[in-house]
């Protein structure tokens, strides 16, 4: 069967078009976790702010401001976030609760690579240790680390919780971002947000930016709707961004009004 030239150069663009999108798949596909997560270094390195946690042969650390007593906030940062960076102002905000920022893995010193499996593992056992000392510990999770905390708050006994710039799912996020890809089945860490907070029971505050160009306005709206009616809040900080909210003298009142009250039974 012989074509012709129009129908012939037709036909290359078709090939060059099909192989293009292929290779951007690929792409995907190979480097996504590039594109999720941003390590970095940790500021605040006094080695006495610092657990070591054991983590499948490798070391997880937390940066800290240890406290006796019962009350704890456990924290999981964004994805281009130095955790330690929050440990004097949280620490003078927060005084009755012990302070426990978690460096996922890659950043801060922590050992290994990121991966939202890891970062739950690591979440889990946290906890676990934390609890055990501290009975009403509250989980505070800010943009990337909103996906962290409420599937955490779903399968352990969190006091509170507090969601910054949350999100449905990262997978939601990803398929407006690139509409003619099947992430579906090219995503492996998708923090499906909206799956656990149908579970969750304790009280919720979700803190939101007016002025977010990160995290759209509906997508955190619609991860609201999945908790069940009387569970969660929502508040707003006006005139804030994605990335400057924590600036906004708002930002650390609105989070203590989610942590442990003022006497624990």
């Amino acid at each position: 069967m012989q074509f012709s030239r129009p129908a012939r150069r037709l036909l290359v663009l078709l090939a060059w078009a099909a192989a293009l999108y292929l290779l951007l798949c690929l792409a995907l596909l190979l480097f996504q976790r590039a594109l999720i997560y941003f390590p970095q270094p940790r500021a605040v390195s006094d080695p006495a702010l610092l657990l070591r946690l054991p983590a499948e042969e490798t070391e997880v650390l937390v940066s800290t401001r240890p406290l006796a007593g019962p009350k704890a906030l456990i924290y999981f940062g964004g994805n281009a976030e130095d955790v330690s960076l929050n440990l004097a102002p949280f620490a003078q905000a927060f005084a009755d609760h012990a302070l426990y920022l978690l460096h996922y893995r890659g950043y801060g010193g922590s050992d290994g690579s990121p991966s939202e499996a890891a970062i739950l593992a690591d979440a889990l056992a946290l906890f676990d240790r934390v609890h055990a000392e501290h009975p009403c510990t509250v989980l505070v999770g800010r943009s990337l680390g909103s996906g962290v905390a409420v599937r955490l708050a779903s399968q352990r006994p969190a006091a509170g919780l507090v969601l910054i710039t949350p999100y449905e799912s990262i997978e939601a996020l990803a398929r407006q971002q690139f509409p003619y890809v099947p992430v579906q089945w090219l995503l492996r860490d998708k923090f499906e947000s909206w799956k656990y907070a149908r579970q969750i029971e304790v009280p919720t505050l979700l803190i939101l930016a007016a002025e977010d160009k990160v995290i759209p306005r509906a997508s955190s709206d619609a991860l609201y709707g999945h908790f069940q009616p009387g569970v969660a809040r929502l508040a707003v900080i006006p005139a804030a961004g994605h990335n400057d909210l924590s600036q906004r003298p708002e930002y650390l009142r609105l989070i203590e009004s989610g942590l442990c009250p003022g006497s624990v039974p």
